[in-house]
């Protein structure tokens, strides 16, 4: 069987600590340890069949990178080596991290983002969750009136993330792995 590969965006840590979490939630015969996208590249992603991408929001809504601020780098500067990637057969599924308090007008935008980009070069996105239980005014990551992955608001609601995160890993486990 091939891992699923986790690969993730931070510059706080808040999300990489999501990657653990989540790898040693599926465990080491079923998850990659979890890497920083700003340390690998498109070959590293392309040798696994699922993958789970995670990435904070940054200000209002943007990718974490140079631009935000990010002195290693991270999605922002990863994304160029998708331009022309052809992820037909992959499964991924998508988390993100935001502030619905600091943020309610783009909410956890920048998932939106990677859900397009990986949805444009062919992969299969799986994993949608609900709005309920949040409290925004609009975000990009909600499409069909479902988030395109699973949110977190780990500043506001860290008192849900593992709950959040059980329930949401239940739901995508087998959908990565069959």
């Amino acid at each position: 069987m091939n891992k699923i590969g986790i690969f993730f965006g931070t510059d706080t840590g808040n999300t990489g600590l999501i990657a653990n979490k989540i790898a040693k939630s599926l465990g080491d015969d079923i998850a990659s340890t979890p890497q920083n996208i700003n340390k690998t590249n498109l070959d590293n992603l392309m040798q696994y069949d699922a993958l789970i991408l995670g990435t904070p929001s940054y200000g209002d809504g943007l990718f974490p990178g140079y631009s935000t601020g990010i002195e290693d780098g991270s999605w922002e500067e990863f994304i160029p080596q998708l331009c022309n990637a052809n992820l037909i057969g992959k499964k991924i599924a998508l988390y993100g991290l935001g502030n619905q308090e600091e943020y309610p007008e783009c909410f956890a935008d920048a998932l939106f983002f990677l859900y397009v980009l990986f949805n444009h070069c062919g992969a299969r996105i799986v994993g949608d969750w609900s709005t309920d239980n949040y409290n925004f005014i609009q975000s990009k990551a909600v499409v069909d009136g479902r988030f395109v992955g699973l949110v977190l608001d780990h500043h506001n609601q860290e008192f849900l993330t593992d709950l959040r995160l059980d329930a949401w890993l239940a739901k995508v486990k087998p959908m990565l792995l069959y």
